[in-house]
């Protein structure tokens, strides 16, 4: 899988381009959440999103966190989130688990965007409620254009 992909009710594809000419503006100076348990991982998500993912969109805030506990605190203390990026290989609580809870738990979820290992488990995260899958090793063009398809209004 070499680009983000954006999964929809009618299966996985790369932007809808009718719902990104309609949604003429992006979510300005975004909180993105980034949910892993590995540190590279978190690190290389961060460096892939530098400071500023484009001249329409203001600089992002990013709030990482290390365990699921610790986002659960976050999301319950009302904090502001514009997208989640979660690890479904984090341990003890994977990526598409909290993706999932969150899609039960919040009632109006933002995006959610999850990083696979394999190509296969695409299907997984389409149950888990996500709305897009970006594959490991991480590379900055594809997440870029996956979480500004993701930040669109």
């Amino acid at each position: 899988m070499s680009e983000a992909e954006v999964l929809t009710g009618a299966g996985p594809v790369y932007g809808d381009p009718e719902a990104i000419r309609q949604a003429s503006t992006y979510v300005q100076s975004p909180t993105i959440i980034v949910y892993s348990d590995d540190q590279t991982v978190r690190h290389a998500v961060i460096s892939a999103l530098g400071t500023k993912l484009s001249a329409e969109v203001s600089a992002h805030k990013i709030v990482e966190f290390a365990t699921a506990p610790a986002l659960r605190q976050y999301v319950d203390d009302k904090k502001k989130v514009d997208l989640f990026i979660l690890d479904s290989e984090a341990v003890p609580e994977g990526g598409m688990g909290i993706a999932h809870q969150l899609r039960d738990e919040m009632a109006d979820c933002p995006p959610i965007m999850v990083i696979i290992q394999r190509s296969p488990d695409k299907w997984l995260a389409k149950w888990s409620g996500a709305d897009a899958v970006v594959a490991h090793p991480i590379d900055p063009f594809t997440l870029g254009k996956g979480v500004l398809a993701l930040l669109k209004k």
